[in-house]
């Protein structure tokens, strides 16, 4: 997944008509100071990071002053939000609030669709206005083929009982942000607060978007101007894992290859299939291995990518051994992963012999992998054994290898 940090969101919601406060990013106090005097009146001040909860954070700031955005600024550029560090700033003016909203699109993973989620209250984190306010939410599903249609974005607010000019502006808004959202590839689109303002305008406040890093080679506009990170645990991408990003998007169209750096652990861990994957580093775990990363590749990467991979994994300061296993494969050629990892290994000048490397690998092209295997000396197997005895076979090899395990 990829974060947009929230300048770039903006630009992308306000190319799509819909309006936004004026806004601007400074990277220190006097360009803090100046656009206080540019915009002429009372900022907001928030840091740009690609996190929530930024204003629990206390990384959002007002300023009534062009002194007081300068001292602000200099203040949120020393913080740390949730590991990352702050290096720009995002000004912007103060809007007259009469009404707050919240809109979201993000994508429902048990019904493989869009839903869009509204409410009449906002400002808030949606968890909390859905346990105050659940009569005020509603989530409406769309067809991800259609789209959505004009008729549909007024059937959400008039459902929550909007009417009359809100109702019509609110309509046009959310047919503009479903294709903002549907147009980037996009996880998450939310508005929170979207705002009536005292002038009877619909302004988006603020903006959070994240997008399907798969996608982003259909995005050339999006190139290196979007924040990287593990989905499950948000935090910066180490530099490792960013090279392993480089690798999996190398050939975009030929599998994917992807990894997860972890603290400690010195078994380098390469496995495919998303629940196999999750089985095999549990019974490398349970056997007594520490695996120093999480990876996962399949969809029939090429050779090229296999061996960006391995090399990756192999890099990693204090791995002493390699875990390479799939379940059986029917959409992976086991001779192109036979090849980017005895190509790694060959590079790297590891000798298997020395070096604990253990394969388990059945499927296509099965035969041509274990002549491959065998010619770099490296231990293979094929469905002669389980997943969970290729674990154990990984940790006995490593207890014999080395003394201290």
């Amino acid at each position: 997944m990829a974060r947009l940090l929230e300048n770039l969101s903006k630009e992308l919601v306000k190319e799509s008509g819909v309006s936004v406060p004026r806004f601007a990013v400074a990277k220190n106090k006097e360009e803090a100071e100046q656009l206080f005097t540019e915009f002429d009146g009372e900022v907001v001040l928030k840091a740009l990071v690609p996190v929530g909860k930024r204003g629990k954070a206390g990384a959002v700031k007002f300023a009534a002053t062009a002194q007081e955005a300068g001292e602000q600024v200099s203040e949120l550029l020393g913080m740390t939000v949730r590991n990352y560090p702050v290096e720009e700033v995002l000004v912007e003016e103060k809007i007259d609030i009469a009404r707050e909203l919240y809109l979201s699109i993000t994508i429902d993973k048990v019904v493989k669709q869009p839903v869009i989620i509204a409410c009449t209250e906002g400002g808030i984190d949606i968890e909390e206005i859905n346990q105050k306010y659940p009569e005020k939410v509603l989530a409406y599903h769309v067809d991800p083929i259609r789209g959505l249609e004009s008729y549909q974005a007024k059937e959400i607010w008039s459902g929550l009982g909007v009417k009359g000019k809100e109702l019509q502006m609110l309509t046009g808004v959310t047919s503009r942000l479903y294709k903002v959202f549907d147009k980037f590839d996009a996880y998450l689109l939310e508005i929170n607060p979207l705002v009536i303002t005292e002038s009877g305008n619909v302004m988006a406040a603020a903006v959070v978007m994240a997008v399907d890093d798969s996608a982003l080679y259909r995005h050339p506009s999006l190139s290196g101007r979007v924040q990287m990170g593990t989905e499950r645990a948000w935090r910066p991408l180490t530099e490792l894992e960013k090279q392993m990003v480089a690798v999996n998007e190398s050939e975009p169209y030929r599998g994917t290859a992807r990894y997860t750096e972890m603290d400690g652990g010195d078994i380098g861990f390469m496995c495919g299939g998303g629940g196999g994957s999750l089985l095999l580093f549990d019974a490398l775990v349970n056997a007594g291995g520490s695996p120093a990363n999480y990876s996962e590749f399949g969809g029939n990467p090429s050779a090229e990518k296999v061996y960006g991979l391995t090399k990756g994994i192999l890099s990693k300061p204090g791995v002493r051994g390699l875990f390479v296993a799939q379940n059986i494969t029917n959409n992976t050629q086991v001779d192109l992963v036979a090849l980017g990892v005895t190509r790694a290994l060959r590079e790297m000048n590891i000798d298997p012999q020395k070096f604990p490397v253990v394969v388990r690998e059945a499927g296509v092209n099965e035969t041509e992998a274990r002549e491959i295997f065998a010619k770099a000396g490296v231990e293979y197997y094929g469905d002669e054994i389980t997943m969970t005895q290729a674990a154990r076979r990984m940790v006995e090899k490593m207890k014999k290898t080395y003394a201290d395990y």
